[in-house]
């Protein structure tokens, strides 16, 4: 009975946005919310990754039209998958470190500050690793100084 008790882990509650929002700040980056974060970025990861193979799809039919304007709007279209596909490869090189950083505990804190970051502000962009503050003031910084 023991050993059944040893192999049991308790897996935290998924919890929903609102109560995340509702949460008090005691319990900012709990395990349950880090968990709500995780599966959160796991499934931008795996949309991403879909969106991906199915450009690579698209892009081997090697649809052939002899008319030049049909041909141009084809290549066109191209041009614009593959832009997409490569900020969102941009965007899986941020998801993917916000993924180890839950792992390595420092997920939802300003990588500028280390002050937390905020929950609302990790719902609408989750790998996000920047406070507001932090972020406004990179923004200046680039703005005047023409620093990309």
């Amino acid at each position: 009975m023991a050993a059944k008790s040893a192999i049991a882990v308790k897996k935290p509650r998924e919890l929903t946005e609102e109560e995340i929002l509702k949460a008090p700040d005691k319990d900012y980056m709990n395990e349950a919310q880090l968990a709500f974060f995780k599966k959160k970025l796991l499934e931008i990861r795996d949309q991403i990754l879909r969106n991906a193979d199915d450009t690579g799809e698209h892009l081997r039919e090697n649809e052939i039209t002899t008319d030049p304007s049909d041909r141009a709007t084809l290549e066109e279209e191209y041009t614009l998958e593959l832009r997409t596909r490569d900020r969102e490869r941009k965007l899986l090189k941020k998801v993917e470190k916000s993924l180890r950083m839950i792992e390595d505990g420092s997920y939802g804190y300003c990588e500028e500050t280390g002050e937390p970051i905020g929950v609302p502000r990790l719902i609408a962009r989750p790998m996000t690793t920047l406070s507001i503050e932090a972020q406004e003031r990179r923004e200046r910084v680039q703005k005047l100084y023409g620093d990309d």
